[in-house]
């Protein structure tokens, strides 16, 4: 295997564009890049790459051809739009060039995955994928194509027998649990605000899989106000057991940037230091578990110039082996390309000036009275005796 880790990277994925006033702003990818290339990430250590758009054979990997058929004839005509499917809807307005936006965002991830299945990367990163609320026949919440079953598929259609799914974006990754919920191949974790309070209301800890393949959908359902050490609490609590028992060959994560307090659609209150500790713990499990083998989604994320791009930055770096000391300087020239672009001050550093820390669930103790804590039980009584493991 390649040491080497890839970007997947065309400028036209900024295409995906829901259009002025829409909390998906493509110049949070823009940006993001921006940055990357500030710090001088896209300059050896990692390859970036352009991959091509998804095909109509991939997509039906995992959409119905008639969804397929009716987002081309959205993307042709936006006055078109079929509400049965999800499309023309306030999350997901049509706009013309949509199926070639979101088959190229797919192509990307598709293209990730193919690189480290191969042997090609080590890594492989697509921040502007993690499109998870995709349906294989509609859309939702902001999502055309689920970019990130398509790259389990394709994994799957390559000859991987176990692939894992992690998923830290604060919304419930329901698109990739509907996709394989009765295939044991997939194992899908994710972390997300408490359905009762956030979109899309679904990622209860009963959730666990469906018919032959009980087990194999593990949600850890937060209440609303978790903060760093609560998260991280959570992710230690389940995700490495999981992950050692299921013994993935691949692991696919989910690095939705909008758990963090600032981020106006949501309730958590993480900062980008947890969150970028918690994308170092993927990158180790990676290594400990799946030969290393990695692919590294975006996601959700609406604070798009204090947030996103210095998260998915340190996630790139992650990848790349060249991890960006958190106290480092935001480079002065992309902060005046923030400002150009959108008009706002940019951040001066690469932290919130956290420090995270969390106490382990198994070795420091339950608290019955701690809602936090009786989430993560929740999950594990659900999901871990499948797995031969002690909740």
């Amino acid at each position: 295997m390649s040491g080497r880790a890839q970007l997947m990277w065309d400028e036209a994925v900024t295409g995906y564009d829901f259009g002025s006033g829409h909390p998906m702003d493509p110049v949070r990818l823009a940006l993001t890049m921006r940055l990357v290339e500030a710090f001088e990430l896209d300059r050896g250590p990692l390859e970036v790459v352009a991959a091509k758009p998804a095909g109509d054979s991939t997509l039906r990997l995992v959409h119905r051809e008639d969804y397929i058929a009716a987002v081309r004839r959205a993307s042709a005509d936006p006055a078109a739009a079929d509400l049965s499917y999800g499309l023309g809807t306030a999350d997901d307005p049509a706009f013309a060039g949509m199926h070639e936006a979101s088959a190229l965002i797919a192509g990307q991830s598709v293209g990730a995955a193919e690189a480290v299945w191969r042997g090609d990367a080590a890594h492989a990163v697509n921040f502007a994928g993690g499109l998870h609320h995709g349906m294989p026949g509609g859309a939702s919440g902001f999502c055309i194509y689920n970019d990130a079953s398509l790259a389990i598929a394709r994994l799957l259609e390559l000859g991987a027998e176990r692939v894992a799914y992690v998923d830290v974006d604060v919304h419930h990754g329901d698109g990739v649990q509907a996709t394989f919920w009765e295939d044991p191949r997939v194992l899908t974790i994710s972390l997300h605000e408490h359905p009762r309070t956030l979109f899309p209301q679904t990622g209860w800890p009963e959730e666990t899989g469906g018919e032959g393949a009980e087990g194999t959908a593990a949600n850890v359902a937060l209440p609303a106000g978790t903060g760093d050490e609560g998260w991280l609490r959570a992710f230690h609590a389940v995700v490495p057991e999981l992950l050692g028992a299921f013994r993935p060959q691949v692991i696919v994560t989910q690095h939705g940037a909008d758990t963090h307090f600032e981020d106006p659609l949501a309730h958590l209150a993480v900062s980008l230091d947890a969150q970028r500790a918690v994308a170092e713990a993927c990158h180790d499990l990676a290594h400990q578990y799946a030969d290393g083998r990695w692919v590294a989604l975006g996601g959700g994320g609406y604070a798009v110039v204090d947030v996103v791009p210095r998260s998915w930055t340190h996630l790139a770096a992650i990848a790349a082996g060249r991890p960006i000391d958190p106290t480092s300087m935001v480079p002065e020239h992309w902060r005046h390309e923030v400002f150009r672009r959108t008009r706002q001050l940019a951040p001066q550093r690469m932290t919130d000036g956290r420090t995270p820390q969390w106490r382990d669930f198994v070795d420091g103790g339950y608290d019955p009275a701690d809602r936090l804590d009786q989430a993560v039980l929740a999950t594990r009584r659900a999901v871990f005796p499948s797995h031969g493991l002690l909740p």
